[in-house]
Order: C-alpha cells, then sequence, then structure tokens
C-alpha cells in the first residue's frame, strides 16, 4: 500500500491499490475463437453429409454383361438344304453340310433329329426321293437310325423352292437379343453412362464360340497325368539340363 501525501486542509491521508490487467484474458479469447471454428465445420461437414449426389457413379447399373448375360437355354437347330425340283442326288456341298450337321448334333444331343420334307411344292417329288439319301448320310456320320425321326411340313404351291429341313434341339448359350434402341443416345450423355446395345454382339459372339455350355456351369474334370512325359522332365532336372528344351 502506497501512501500520499495530504494537502494542508486535509488531515486525513489517502491510500490507494494499483490496477492490474489479467493475462489470461487472451488465451481465453484464442480458445473461444478456436472452439467456434471447430463448431462451424463440423456444421458444414453434416451438411454436405446430408446432401448426397443422387448421381454416384457406383450406383449406376452400367454393366453390359449385366443387360446381355449368356445363358443356358434349349435352342432348335437347323439346317435348311435347298433343293431343286430336278434333283436326283445329293452333291457334294450338301453332303458335307449333313455331315457337318451330324457333328454338331452328336457333340450337343442325344435326343432325335428329324427330317422336315415339303409337301404340296413344286419340288416336293424330289425332295421325297432325296429323303432316303439325307437319312443315310445322317447315319454314315455316326447318328443312330432309330434317332432320326422323318416328317413333312405344308409348302405354297408358288414361289421359292422350299427346303427340306433337319433340326434337333439341345441345350445352347444365348444371350437376349442385340439391336435393342429403347431411348435416343443424345439424351444419355449427362450420367455418362453407356447405351443400351452397347456390349450385346460381344456377348452374342462369346456365346457363338462355347463348344461346351458346361463349361459355364462347372469345370471338366481333370486329365490323366502324362507319366512318359513326367519321367523325361524329372530325369532332365536331376542331371541339371533344362527340361523344356526337350
Amino acid at each position: 500500500m502506497n501512501k500520499h501525501e495530504t494537502s494542508p486542509g486535509n488531515s486525513e491521508s489517502r491510500s490507494t491499490m494499483p490496477v492490474k490487467r489479467s493475462i489470461f484474458a487472451a488465451p481465453r479469447f484464442a480458445r473461444a475463437a478456436l472452439a467456434a471454428t471447430i463448431l462451424g465445420a463440423t456444421v458444414v461437414l453434416s451438411g454436405c453429409g446430408t446432401n448426397r449426389d443422387d448421381l454416384t457413379t457406383g450406383s449406376i447399373p452400367d454393366d453390359y454383361r449385366t443387360r446381355h448375360p449368356i445363358t443356358l437355354t434349349e435352342v432348335e437347330h437347323t439346317l435348311d438344304m435347298p433343293i431343286a425340283s430336278g434333283d436326283r442326288e445329293l452333291t457334294i456341298g450338301m453332303s458335307d453340310a449333313v455331315g457337318g450337321f451330324a457333328a454338331d448334333y452328336l457333340s450337343s444331343s442325344s435326343g432325335t433329329i428329324q427330317i422336315l420334307i415339303p409337301q404340296g411344292s413344286p419340288n416336293s417329288a424330289a425332295a421325297s426321293h432325296m429323303r432316303k439319301q439325307i437319312r443315310e448320310a445322317l447315319i454314315r456320320r455316326g447318328v443312330p437310325g432309330p434317332r432320326i425321326i422323318e416328317t413333312s411340313y405344308q409348302a405354297g404351291a408358288s414361289g421359292d423352292a422350299a427346303p427340306v429341313r433337319l433340326s434337333y434341339v439341345a441345350i445352347t448359350a444365348v444371350t437376349n437379343q442385340c439391336g435393342n434402341w429403347p431411348e435416343d443416345l443424345q439424351d444419355n450423355t449427362f450420367a455418362n453412362k453407356n447405351w443400351q446395345n452397347f456390349g450385346c454382339a460381344t456377348q452374342a459372339n462369346l456365346a457363338a464360340q462355347i463348344a461346351n455350355p458346361m463349361d459355364l456351369v462347372t469345370p471338366r474334370a481333370q486329365a490323366p497325368i502324362d507319366a512318359t512325359r513326367r519321367s523325361t522332365v524329372i530325369g532332365l532336372y536331376r542331371a541339371g539340363k533344362n527340361p523344356s528344351t526337350n
């Protein structure tokens, strides 16, 4: 406490307390500002989380394998052979076509194979005459005789020559029909998606190349080991030689 001198007319002495500023005022203000900043950022980020973009790339069904899946279904396989009204026997080309069709049948089906002869057409007599030759060609290629069924169908009396049709049913890998354009391509640019028909031809070509449809269901059995080749490779390896060159 500091004593101050009094004036001559004042008999009392007066003492004063010095004023000191708090050293904690500035840090408290900084902490309050930091807390307000964190709170504001939290509010902004929570607002971004609630206002999500509806055009999320991962949610767009844009896989051509989903739009055009390869499936296994029962399909009728046919071969139409044009027969002229003056034909009396199968040509070399016709015989080769019948042989190829028989090979496909034996590799994919165990049911019946039909020979459909036209009736009422100008070439019906020639087609009926060649029916026996077609049957013999199928049997020579390995098709059992009891599986061959001969039948007829009604054809027009005029127009193109009605063919002799060979047909059988087998499980085949197929995809849906290509050429579907449900919307204008100009209306499908904002979302950056490919069009509906995209990838259909690729899937159809892949399905057509599948010789054994069961390959899509399960793998084939492992082939037996070549014991001779295995002994040769092991012998070369033990001798310190390169087994890939022998």
